[in-house]
């Protein structure tokens, strides 16, 4: 998975974790696509001081996935949910009863939800 994408996905489970500092470069670099000295212009301060917050901020948020593993256990459980989805389309493609076809559907439409 691409970086920015895992740091933008982590920022989003484990944010609120980060000093507000940290959280706020992140975002600026990460999501809102500044530059290290746009950031660092907008808030008064040097690049390096951006770049040491952004980078304590990174570490934060592996060292967090590593030791919590949220994000990893739900991309499994979004993999297993869509699995299911597929199976239960194929299920009731060949579904003939009627009764069997709604539940079928209503289980569909409740997992969909999760993904």
């Amino acid at each position: 998975m691409e970086k920015n994408v895992q740091i933008s996905m982590l920022m989003g489970i484990y944010g609120k974790l980060l000093t507000k500092k940290q959280y706020g470069f992140l975002d600026n670099y990460y999501n809102s696509d500044l530059s290290l000295s746009e950031i660092a212009e907008n808030n008064n301060i040097t690049r390096q001081a951006v770049r040491d917050n952004i980078k304590k901020g990174e570490n934060k948020l592996f060292e967090y996935e590593e030791k919590l593993g949220i994000m990893k256990r739900t991309m499994e459980q979004e993999k297993k949910i869509s699995n299911i989805l597929f199976e239960l389309t194929k299920l009731k493609n060949d579904s003939t009863d009627k009764q069997v076809e709604q539940v079928l559907n209503h289980i569909h439409h409740e997992l969909s939800y999760l993904v």
